[in-house]
């Protein structure tokens, strides 16, 4: 049994042992209920899906045979649900819940293939279903998640069907497809014991492979880190060293941080399709928790991977700094949160499994430990002090954790830590982490104090300095009690609770035996300095919140202690008054008693309360003697001198008298009343039966309160009451706080429990409740009786007889009497019995009522179920009388309607009360958490291990769950069960004051109402259909639309409309009648209302399509649908915006009726052909709505033929294959002008705007034309990955096109559906919109086009050949340059590839190839060549380079040598358009090369011609460098002013010079274009042999050059190379660094900062120290910009570099620069040494000072002393020094006061000259 249900009240647990077999019968419920030959029997088992979830939460003992057979009937259902979304979800998520909680104990098979098909079918195919798509975007994560818990149980074998399924995915990484791929293989792939044979090092090499062939994209990396991370996790016989560097290379790239001054986001992110994105999501860009999977189980006893992780670490930690936040510190924060919790995780799993040969071998070593905790502690002290508040509270909870594995590492630097910031006091963030850093590790601090003491008596100054430290930690943090300081204060009210939660007692005189653990702490002291401070605290207090005016009294206000992290407050009184010996409670108790009774403090009113609450539940017996009784005391005596109206007890009521006068109390003492009765009412919540000492009093008090005439006095008295009557019938835990066991280690700590491994049988533990007496029912019925039963009395009275003349009178004695009959309800919740059910036969089975029941109860039974059937009868008769006599009193209905929900809603208190409770989150705090491995003592359990009394209030809270729950799905599961009467009035009444005036009263209505609609279903189809017929009233005022939409937006009912047919009729009838209403607010909300009906749209059961039947079903089907079509713009002139919403509901009931037999295919033909005709409707968002509508309904192809069998003729085909649509469709598209009319109307849409962003992936329609509910309802569905284009899209040529895939689409499908006719019908009014030269005509030309170019119909090849070659050719000659953009994305959209990867090849995508591919006339202008190299790059992107035929490759090889002779065009716009069309061409026979053993590449490759088209490469990289030398000439020669033309030794004049920049030029958008298409990974080599032209050409004479060169440079930096490219990159980035142009060395250097870092683990250890001599080289150019820049990429080498090559460099610098410093002394040596040579050991030795930021390394001080020992040399040197200085100073202020103890005194005066300025005469 679970622990929470183990400690549940006595009477409830005892319950608890029959759910076993309870949830026997809700099984063979379920069984009985799914007919597997009625696929509608699905429906009928979704009510016990609440059942079974309510069993899960309620943590109940199930047998497994039973949640066995749940799982199997589960999963059967789920997969026989085809099409039924909301069954699938709703299962879904009970499947994945109990697979996740029982997925050890349960044995099954689960295959992938099944689910798989469901996320095809729903997802990823174009069919896609009516749903709206928060349902569609909910049944993707159920069965996401699904798949995740399944994938334990996939069999043998199934992690290689998974990898051959999906893996042809990824054979094109340049298609849509491979992200599909890879994220359906992270979801899918299962690394369970059955697959594991899978997994080897050849599977390793292709993943990585995999990894790197799509570079810089986030999304992909995702995929893949996920995938090894389960791999590495879960797989530890596989040897990863050799992998390693990759890894941890691939890892560090991951973080996107800013590097070397540049930007943190990659320039050319590969852009993931949104439909991928959202269906594949992760919640952060970088997956922080797969890297640190990855990371934590690759460390292995002896491996590498812990100095790969130390090089991350010292290249991340920079970024940790407060001074070096940016969007990437949430990133690095969840990185370390992981990287820490899991290492715990992974440390216990391998303390557990201690005894197992294999694990141990592989169990990390105390040195593996120490190692880890070293590298997170940089780590934490980067981010102590941040200012990003989640940051430095993971750090907080990071070094808790720590300090359990390795104290003697942590605890010194939290000490530390500590006492820096106590020095630092002003510094409010930093103290507040340091005693937070405290709070969490208190523990560990107490238990390193003692068993230091307990394992070595002589060690007294190391146990005592973390007592001592405990000791100072309490005693100065008390100074942090501030008003004015919420986070201070809140930091140490933690640090106390922490502290007290692990000590068993607080007393002064405690055994020297005990051992203490904070030595020489007087208790009693500290505790008197204590409740100063609190008090000071408290009178300084000011509440944040307003009094409301109303029925609410002051406790609803509150100050920050009381706010969001209240519970720090409250549980540290809790905590602390529980801890204390009974002396210091009595000490504490005088105290508290004399400061309430002289203090009366409004502004903290709850903070005291809750103060004397924590006191009486502390000691109830001592505390309501010494603080409720001088309370109680005291109001008396200040109520008898007060006014009274006698509307409080109605024994001495003299309401019926007509008062001549109304007496008023005066302010002060009334604002002390409410204070005095507040905190009473706090302080006796658990007071229980010590309160009925004073019985008569509190009924005196209560009575009185009642009385006054102020209403804050009554509504105090209302709480007052509550609390009393809760205090004396609830259930609660009383001793919760108190120490009940001892730790066998040191008696002086408390032992914390672990939930997970628990005996139950240890009675000392259990919670001890409070459970009611006689005598406290007693008292509590009498209060019923005296303020219950007697006001429901006063309430019948005054609305049966006229009582009161004044109407105010009657106000007053109105909400008097409703506080009372509310604080009752409020006060015994569900105490009072339910209302009994009614049945069909008019008996109600006695036993039903617990069959499914679980346990759970708020306290004991009082008063009867006749008493609330009598309290809702009077106060339905109240809810008249008010809608008559005070409709406009929103005070009295609001509270009405609170006492509706506490009669109405049972349970529905304690609900709120679990949910709003904070508790439960902040009870996960980790300074109250000690994890389950601890090496300080050392123990380990299975659980992590918290304190007696957190888990006693978690038990509690799931007892407040239990009690909330037990009764509310009983009557659902019954159909012969029905509300009471009582209950249909409530809801009636409730369902009329939701259509109130005011909106408070509306809110507040419609809320309970639906709450309690939930319960009842039954009461919902009424409640529709009255509301829904309602909204089609002409006279209806505005407030009653707002009322209606609001209930029926609700997801009760929306949820209902699925399966109910008069239900779903009403509601859409009422909204498409509505019109008439003509308030702005009114049709907003309905239009809201329509579209939250669209979004959460669940398709329709059968039933609803079954034939009129009864006359009481209301009208058929076929009725409803030709009601709603007669309903149009042009027939009705309806307003376009319902015109809009009904053809919407046809096309989603056309949707939903699709596949149903009962439907005739009539009327889906009708209605496709009704959308057809509104193509050319005269309203725009109707024609788009018509797009949608279309692109949906035509799915039969029988006109379509393959590529295969294209040689076919229209006879071969069977004659009856024709479309069920085609007949309505071809009448209507043969109507005279109709094409030319749509197309016309079509254009129309296209909104052409200069600053037009919108992209060709089929999003139509621009925001200036659509308001966001108008495309809410229009682009009802997501395209998901079948949206165009599936290649990725970044080629700037292509413009801001205005191209609409799904206008192309519907053309297309018309086609498919009706053949050849459409082609003829469209031809003529194709030819007249291609001559108009309006851009948004040419749009939807292009779009026509290309939708009948790629239909692939009989009989189009024959129409190419007549008329469309023709007009493509005129398309490409015509100089018209505007719509370019939108022919480009037509010439695309037609040779698009067909299936899922787009490998099958459309009919005509040849034809138009061949077309593109001849050769213009000569007389033509560039933009035309340009225009057609455009074209062409569009079509190649589009082809599938693994599957390209004969055909297609030898297209490339002529279009290449055509491109190669071109490169120098004279057309800037052509040379851009070549360099495109070059890098796609390239990488498409690349890639083809790569997967395909072709002949015909290899004899063009082998050829001798450089120029010939296989050795493009060859002949790139050979003219490039010859090219680069010419145009550095050039520039030379200009900058010298030569004026006459340059001729170079080969004789080339200037002409010569400028076809080179030119072909230059082209290279470099080659460069660019291959960068940021992410196609790359197979140019890589060519591109590493040109990094000496873009390194080279950064300046030159020719801006534009050099501008293309730059963007290169930008892209390249960004660039990861693997092994084999940097073996070629480092020899040309080295030849660089000695280039003659100081620029190019310049550029070098700025090049190398971002290569060393992002090549961190991968670069050989020659290489790095080639490249560090490199640099160390420019330490001394002649050029002072390049040795500056040297010194700069030193710095950041030093951080990341080879420990022996920094210690060789730092010792060499410092010698260096000392005897620089003695060859100063002698003038002669000193002047004859070079400025550079100087000036480079200055620079060698700054970049050693500035390598270390943050730090302070025994080295530094001696290394920034000599620095600035060289102050006084002449500039430049002077000004490095200074700066350098400076930046010391700087990074190291926060510090200094620690830092400047290891300076001796001579070092820091040499440091304090280089601050004073120099003198003018010196």
């Amino acid at each position: 049994m679970h622990l929470y249900n183990a400690w549940l009240p006595p009477p409830v647990a005892e319950e608890t042992k029959r759910e076993k077999e309870a949830f026997a019968g809700v099984v063979k419920s379920v069984v009985e209920s799914y007919n597997r030959d009625d696929p509608e029997s699905v429906y009928t088992t979704l009510k016990w899906v609440s059942i079974i979830d309510l069993y899960v939460k309620a943590k109940s003992e199930l047998a497994v045979e039973d949640v066995s057979t749940i799982v199997n009937v589960g999963l059967e259902l789920l997969l026989g649900s085809e099409n039924k979304l909301h069954v699938q979800v709703r299962w879904g998520n009970i499947l994945a819940k109990l697979l996740n909680k029982y997925k050890k104990k349960l044995s099954l098979k689960v295959q992938w293939r099944p689910l798989y098909d469901i996320l095809i079918r729903t997802h990823f195919k174009r069919n896609t279903g009516p749903e709206g798509w928060r349902l569609r975007q909910g049944h993707f994560d159920t069965i996401t998640s699904l798949v995740r818990s399944c994938r334990r149980f996939f069999p043998s074998g199934s992690a290689s069907e998974i990898w051959s399924e999906f893996r042809s995915l990824l054979e094109n990484p340049w298609h849509n497809a491979s992200f599909e791929g890879a994220g359906f293989l992270q979801l899918f792939l299962p690394t369970n014991f059955e697959n594991k044979e899978f997994y080897d090092k050849e599977w390793i090499k292709t993943c990585l492979d995999h990894w790197n062939s799509i570079p810089s994209c986030q999304f992909w990396n995702s995929q893949w880190a996920s995938v090894t991370a389960r791999v590495i996790k879960n797989y530890n016989f596989i040897d990863w060293e050799n992998f390693l560097p990759d890894l941890f290379n691939i890892y560090l790239n991951m973080f996107e941080v800013p590097v070397a001054n540049g930007g943190a986001s990659n320039p050319f992110g590969i852009d993931v399709p949104r439909n991928t994105r959202f269906l594949f999501a992760n919640r952060s860009v970088t997956p922080s928790k797969a890297i640190a999977i990855s990371i934590v189980y690759l460390l292995k006893p002896g491996g590498s991977a812990q100095k790969h992780l130390k090089n991350l670490a010292d290249l991340l930690e920079q970024y940790y700094h407060p001074s070096n936040g940016g969007r990437w510190t949430y990133t690095l924060e969840r990185f370390l949160f992981h990287m820490v919790n899991l290492f715990q995780k992974r440390l216990h799993h391998e303390q557990l499994n201690n005894g197992v040969s294999h694990q141990s071998t592989l169990s990390l070593a105390q040195s593996d430990r120490v190692a880890f905790v070293n590298t997170m502690l940089r780590l934490i002290d980067r981010g102590q002090y941040s200012k990003n508040d989640q940051l430095s509270e993971t750090v907080a909870a990071a070094t808790s954790i720590l300090s359990y594995v390795e104290p003697s590492l942590v605890l010194p630097f939290l000490a530390n830590r500590f006492h820096m910031a106590l020095e630092t006091m002003t510094a409010t963030h930093q103290l507040k982490s340091a005693v937070t850093s405290v709070a969490f590790a208190g523990r560990s601090l107490l238990f390193t104090s003692l068993s230091d003491l307990h394992m070595n008596s002589s060690s007294f100054s190391g146990a005592h300095s973390y007592g001592d430290l405990l000791m100072i930690s309490l005693s100065n943090s008390l100074f942090g009690m501030d008003a004015n300081d919420p986070p201070k204060t809140l930091a140490t009210l933690q640090l106390i609770g922490s502290i007290f939660s692990s000590m068993s007692t607080l007393d002064d005189n405690i055994n020297v035996n005990q051992g203490s653990a904070i030595p020489s702490f007087c208790a009693s002291e500290w505790l008197d300095e204590f409740l100063c401070r609190l008090f000071s605290l408290l009178q300084h207090l000011e509440s944040s919140n307003i009094l409301n005016e109303g029925t609410y009294s002051s406790s609803s206000s509150g100050t920050f202690l009381v706010e969001d992290d209240g519970l720090y407050y409250f549980s540290m009184l809790e905590i602390l008054l529980g801890r204390l010996s009974d002396t210091l409670y009595n000490q504490a108790l005088k105290k508290i008693s004399k400061f309430v009774s002289t203090n009366i403090l409004p502004g903290a009113v709850v903070e005291v309360g809750l103060l004397c609450g924590a006191f009486v539940h502390s000691n109830p017996q001592e505390a309501v003697v010494l603080l409720i009784k001088p309370m109680l005391e005291l109001v008396i005596s200040s109520l008898k001198e007060t006014p009274t109206t006698g509307f409080g007890n109605r024994a001495t009521s003299i309401a019926s008298f007509p008062r001549k006068e109304k007496s008023t109390m005066s302010p002060a003492l009334e604002t002390a009343l409410d204070y005095q009765l507040t905190v009473l009412s706090f302080a006796i919540r658990y007071g229980g039966a010590s309160l009925l000492h004073y019985r008569e009093q509190f009924k005196e008090v209560i009575a009185s309160a009642f009385d006054s005439t102020s209403w804050k006095v009554n509504a105090a008295g209302d709480h007052v009451l509550h609390s009393l009557l809760r205090s004396l019938i609830h259930y609660y835990p009383v001793d919760q706080y108190k120490c009940v066991k001892h730790h066998p280690f040191a008696a002086s700590l408390e032992e914390w429990i672990d939930s997970k491994d628990f005996p139950l049988d240890e009675s000392v533990l259990a919670p001890k409740w409070h459970v009611p007496v006689k005598d406290e029912i007693d008292f509590a019925n009498e209060l019923l009786k005296l303020h219950f039963e007697s006001a429901l009395d006063d309430l019948q009275t005054i609305c049966q007889s006229k009582l009161h003349s004044d109407p105010g009178d009657e106000k007053d004695h109105l909400i008097v009497t409703l506080l009372r009959v509310d604080s009752s309800l409020q006060g015994v919740s569900s105490c009072l019995p339910d209302f009994r059910p009614s049945s069909e036969n008019g008996m109600v089975e006695e036993s039903f009522s617990s069959h499914f029941k679980i346990s759970g109860a708020t306290g004991t039974c009082v008063g009867s179920s006749e008493l609330r059937k009598k309290a809702a009868d009077v106060i339905h008769e109240t809810c008249k009388y008010l809608l008559k006599e005070k409709y406009d009193d929103s005070i009295l209905l609001v509270l009405l309607i609170r006492i509706m929900d506490a009669l109405g809603n049972y349970g529905s208190l304690e609900y709120e009360e679990w949910s709003n409770n904070r508790q439960a989150r902040r009870l996960e705090s980790a300074a109250i958490v000690e994890p389950p491995t601890n090496f300080i003592l050392p123990s380990n359990s299975k659980g992590k291990r918290r304190p007696r009394w957190a888990l006693i209030g978690k038990a509690y809270m799931h007892s407040t769950w239990r009690s909330s729950q037990s009764a509310f799905h009983l009557f659902r599961t019954s159909g012969n069960l029905f509300p009471s009467d009582s209950v249909k009035l409530l809801v009636e009444d409730l369902r009329i004051l939701s259509l109130h005036n005011y909106e408070t009263v509306r809110r507040s209505a419609s809320k309970c109402m639906l709450k309690m609609m939930r319960r009842w279903p039954s009461t919902i189809s009424e409640c529709v259909q009255t509301l829904g017929n309602n909204l089609r009233n002409p006279g209806l005022p505005e407030n009653e639309v707002l009322g209606s939409c609001a209930v029926l937006s609700s997801q009760t009912v929306l949820k209902r409309l699925t399966t109910d047919k008069k239900a779903l009729s009403s509601f859409l009838l009422g909204i498409l009648f509505s019109s008439h209403n003509e308030s702005q607010k009114a049709q907003k909300a309905i239009t809201e209302l329509f579209v939250k009906f669209n979004i959460h749209f669940a398709g329709l059961s059968r039933s609803i399509f079954a034939g009129p039947g009864s006359q009481a079903d209301g009208a058929n089907f076929t009725d409803l649908v030709a009601e709603i079509r007669s309903m149009s713009f042009e027939s009705t002139n309806l307003h376009w915006r319902y015109d809009l919403m009904a053809n919407r509901v046809l096309l989603l009931l056309a949707m939903a009726s699709r596949n149903d037999p009962n439907v005739p295919t009539k009327v889906l033909s009708q209605i496709a052909g009704h959308f057809l005709k509104n193509l050319k409707s005269q309203l725009p968002q109707t024609r788009i709505l018509a797009i949608s509508a279309l692109n949906s309904l035509l799915k039969e192809s029988p006109y379509k033929v393959s590529a295969e069998n294209s040689a076919h003729s229209l006879a071969s085909l069977p004659r009856d294959t024709k479309s069920s649509l085609e007949g309505d469709l071809y009448r209507i598209f043969q109507e005279k002008g109709f094409f030319t009319e749509t197309l016309n109307s079509l254009s129309h849409v296209h909104i052409i705007t200069d600053m037009d962003t919108a992209s060709s992936r089929g999003h139509y329609g621009s925001s200036s034309l659509q308001s966001f509910a108008d495309k809410s309802i229009t682009q009802f569905y997501f395209d998901f990955s079948a949206s165009w284009p599936r290649t990725p899209s970044w080629i700037s040529l292509f413009g801001n096109d205005s191209f609409y895939s799904s206008f192309a689409r519907i053309f297309k499908r018309l086609t498919q559906e009706c053949g050849m006719p459409v082609i003829l019908a469209l031809r003529n009014a194709l030819q007249e919109i291609l001559e108009s030269k309006e851009r948004s005509k040419q749009c939807v030309a292009a779009e026509a086009f290309s939708g009948v170019l790629h239909s692939d119909v009989l009989g189009v090849s024959e129409a190419w050949d007549s008329w469309m070659e023709f007009q493509l050719k005129n398309i490409i000659h015509s100089p018209s340059v505007e719509s370019i953009p939108e022919w480009a994305a037509s010439i695309r959209y037609a040779v698009t590839g067909k299936g899922k990867s787009g490998t099958r090849s459309p009919l005509l995508r040849h034809k138009v190839l061949g077309c593109l591919m001849k050769p213009l006339p000569e007389t033509v202008t560039t933009s035309v060549v340009a225009k057609r190299y455009t074209f062409l790059s569009a079509v190649l992107i589009e082809l599938s380079p693994p599957r390209m035929p004969d055909f297609e490759i030898q297209v490339h090889y002529n279009l290449l040598k055509e491109l190669l002779s071109n490169m120098n065009h004279s057309s800037a716009q052509v040379r851009e358009a070549i360099g495109v069309t070059l890098s796609v061409l390239c990488s498409n026979l690349r890639l083809y090369a790569s997967l395909v053993d072709d002949h015909l590449y290899k004899v063009e490759a082998s050829s001798a011609d450089l120029e010939a088209p296989g050795c493009w490469d060859q002949y790139l990289v050979k003219r490039a460098p010859e090219l680069v030398n010419k145009i550095q000439n050039v520039t030379a020669s200009e900058n010298m002013d030569i004026v006459t033309d340059y001729i170079s030794e080969n004789g080339m004049s200037s002409d010569h010079s400028q076809d080179d920049v030119k072909w230059m030029e082209t290279l470099f958008h080659f460069i660019i274009s291959s960068l940021k298409s992410g196609r790359s990974s197979v140019l890589l080599d060519v591109i590493v042999e040109l990094l000496n032209p873009v390194i080279s050409l950064q300046e030159t004479s020719n801006k534009e050059l050099s501008n293309l060169a730059k963007a290169a440079f930008e892209l390249l930096k960004w660039r990861v190379l693997r092994k084999p490219h940097l073996e070629k990159a480092v020899p040309v980035i080295l030849s660089l660094a000695n280039d003659p142009n100081w620029r190019t060395r310049s550029a070098t250097l700025t090049f190398l900062r971002s290569f060393m870092y992002r090549h961190t683990f991968v670069l050989s250890s020659m290489h790095k120290q080639q490249i560090w001599q490199a640099v160390e080289k420019l330490l001394t150019d002649n050029q002072l910009e390049v040795r500056e820049h040297a010194a700069a990429v030193l710095a950041g080498l030093i951080k990341s570099g080879n420990e022996n090559f920094v210690d060789d460099f730092r010792k060499r610098a410092y010698s260096q620069a000392n005897a620089a410093i003695k060859n100063r002394r002698n003038r002669k040596k000193a002047s004859a040494m070079p400025v550079a040579s100087v000036h480079g050991s200055i620079l060698a030795l700054a970049a050693c000072v500035l390598s270390v930021p943050y730090d302070m390394p025994s080295w530094l001080p001696e290394h920034v002393t000599l620095l600035a020992r060289f102050v006084s040399e002449p500039s430049p040197l002077k000004s490095t020094v200074t700066k350098a200085i400076a930046e010391f100073r700087r990074t190291h202020a926060d510090t200094w006061n620690l830092h400047k103890e290891l300076f001796t005194e001579e070092q820091l005066e040499v440091l304090a000259d280089t601050s004073s300025s120099s003198s003018y005469f010196a």
